[in-house]
């Protein structure tokens, strides 16, 4: 068997999405409305979860097939428990490039320089206003910008590189577009905009509530101008661009008015061992089961070796011909962004 592998499309296996808890603090809309997610709600019990032995197990499995770029998701993984030990068994790994979370921020302050000395690269910070009162109601009521910028500059002053990531809604916080902007660029800090997407079964997603990569860029280069730079490597999300007066750099990732499943190399695995190979996927294959039976390693890197071989998986596209509109999926508050 080769070690690198490719899906039916040609696509490589270069990124793993590994989500750590599928528990979050926050109840954002377009992820985990509380009134669906509520107290009642039947997350997974402690011992359904993966071990970090477990994960680490998996991640040197799938950095021997390829994978260069480890991203660490939930949930929202600051909820696990000795996060930074998961890191450093990473870091270690021959073949590892890059580790990288993505957090809502609000423990943040707390934890970036343990993250930091662990072996952390870069940390991902979901913003979506800086309106008290506005960030509060996208959020259900669980969190306080201050608190999120606190930990963006902690996490900054600890020597990570931080983005932020702002999903953009019509109705919502679209108001928000060009105070984010002029923010962030004065803190010299990559802000991202992401078009509202259909994730999951529960955000009660429609396009027209869509603020469109055009309209964002409209937005800001009226007020900000705006030039296109090229994207760091292939496969990159987000579409690139520098204000033109200090070179700072913000992105859109949009895949609802664009398509990038030509080039997706990203394999997500739950926090219970599910192996998704597309955000928008209905079922995942067990690799827990796998885990815990007498398999070795070898048997395990062959299964995943299968399952990204026949990997076919286009939802973008496919939603731009509309052949997605009943499809079921994973919830994205389980397998990460």
């Amino acid at each position: 068997m080769k070690n690198i592998v490719v899906d039916k499309l040609q696509r490589p296996l270069r990124d793993l999405r590994l989500s750590v808890t599928d528990r979050c603090n926050f109840r954002c809309r377009y992820c985990m409305p509380a009134e669906i997610f509520g107290p009642d709600y039947p997350f997974l019990p402690a011992d359904k979860i993966l071990s970090f032995a477990e994960m680490e197990r998996l991640t040197a499995i799938f950095v021997a097939l390829g994978v260069k770029k480890v991203r660490i998701t939930g949930g929202e993984p600051l909820l696990r428990k000795d996060l930074p030990d998961l890191i450093a068994r990473i870091n270690k790994m021959d073949g590892v490039e890059d580790i990288a979370i993505t957090t809502n921020g609000s423990m943040l302050k707390t934890h970036a320089h343990d993250l930091y000395q662990a072996g952390l690269k870069r940390v991902t910070v979901s913003l979506d206003s800086l309106d008290e009162e506005r960030f509060r109601q996208l959020n259900g009521n669980r969190g306080k910008v201050k608190r999120v910028l606190e930990g963006i500059e902690a996490a900054a002053a600890a020597g990570l590189t931080v983005k932020i990531n702002m999903v953009v809604q019509k109705g919502k916080n679209e108001q928000d577009i060009l105070p984010m902007a002029k923010y962030f660029k004065e803190k010299h800090h990559i802000l991202r905009f992401i078009e509202y997407m259909d994730v999951g079964n529960s955000n009660g997603w429609k396009m027209e509530e869509v603020v469109t990569k055009k309209d964002i860029l409209d937005t800001i280069h009226a007020n900000m101008p705006l030039k296109p730079i090229n994207p760091n490597y292939v496969g990159e999300v987000a579409t690139r661009y520098q204000y033109v007066d200090d070179g700072q750099e913000i992105g859109i990732i949009s895949s609802v008015t664009d398509s990038f499943c030509a080039n997706c190399s990203r394999a997500r695995v739950s926090a219970e061992g599910k192996l998704y190979t597309c955000l928008f996927a209905a079922n995942g294959f067990d690799l827990r089961a796998l885990l815990q039976s007498s398999a070795d390693d070898q048997v395990v890197k062959q299964k995943i070796y299968e399952v990204w071989n026949h990997r076919v998986d286009r939802y973008s596209d496919d939603r731009a011909n509309h052949a997605t509109r009943k499809k079921s999926k994973v919830e994205m508050s389980h397998i990460g962004g």
